[in-house]
């Protein structure tokens, strides 16, 4: 199945017409499926009507119970995969304004215990100055000044001891001059102070060590929990909810995990950079 951003609506409701006329193409009722499948009738009523996206592992159940093979199985588990991707597209945040995301990014990280970001190419928002905030949104339209302060205000859930956070930042990343030599000093200076909180790990993958060579880092993505991976493009973002995707996203990320340089070693290199950026403005 082809990724098509505007058929991603439309999905829910195709694989809950195509679940129904499996089963009744099987001769099942509800009720009976339902048993078959230990799932209330409720559930399977909600699947059919489009009230609720199934799990891949209940559309897995619910095939295997009704017969369903070959070409048929394999359209309906795409879809099933559709249902739980979601497209924000980027022009259109920015029209509704850019303060709506980070509220959204609020609510999901107050639900979320433990996170895991990969950074290639910038500094999150989460562990940013405010210049650096500012300059990352120097391209963007609106009320910038109300995104910057909401995305300061997010910060503060750093300091939750009830979660966990890992951010993996390659070289790149760390050392992009999106600032003035002394401003991106501080920047790194604050990498490190906040690498030192408990429950916050931030590890660098230098450029001058071996790293993982049967893939390049290509996106910036997030994993929460094992609840959902938003993977960031130039224009947009893809939330992907299919349980396979987010296990992908977390084996790719233990992968470059193992490459990465932490604790004092990690603090050392920022120390290193950060003096680079003093002597610059010297």
């Amino acid at each position: 199945m082809t990724f098509d951003p505007e058929s991603l609506g439309r999905t829910r409701s195709d694989l809950a017409a195509a679940l129904r006329d499996e089963r009744r193409r099987a001769g099942l009722t509800q009720t009976t499926l339902a048993r078959r499948c230990n799932m209330s009738q409720t559930k399977i009523s909600n699947i059919e009507s489009g009230k609720i996206a199934p799990t891949i592992v209940d559309v897995e159940l619910i095939l295997e119970t009704l017969g369903a093979q070959g070409s048929v199985a394999t359209d309906i588990l795409a879809l099933a995969r559709s249902a739980h991707t979601e497209w924000q597209d980027g022009w259109a945040s920015q029209r509704r304004g850019l303060d709506k995301k980070q509220n959204e990014l609020t609510r999901l990280e107050a639900v979320t215990t433990e996170f895991r970001f990969f950074l290639p190419t910038m500094i999150t928002g989460l562990l940013a100055t405010p210049d650096y905030v500012r300059a990352s949104l120097s391209r963007s339209s609106g009320d910038i000044a109300k995104v910057i302060a909401k995305k300061l205000e997010r910060q503060r859930v750093l300091m939750d001891s009830s979660k966990s956070f890992t951010f993996l930042l390659t070289e790149q990343a760390v050392r992009w001059p999106l600032l003035p030599p002394l401003a991106m000093a501080l920047q790194l200076d604050r990498l490190a102070s906040l690498s030192r909180i408990p429950h916050l790990r931030l590890g660098v993958i230098p450029l001058g060590l071996p790293g993982p060579v049967d893939e390049t880092p290509l996106s910036v993505f997030t994993v929460y929990d094992r609840r959902l991976v938003q993977v960031e493009t130039h224009t947009g973002a893809l939330i992907l909810r299919d349980y396979k995707d987010v296990a992908a996203y977390r084996e790719d990320f233990e992968r470059y995990e193992a490459h990465a340089v932490w604790g004092d070693d990690c603090r050392e290199l920022l120390g290193e950079w950060a003096g680079r950026f003093t002597r610059q403005r010297q």
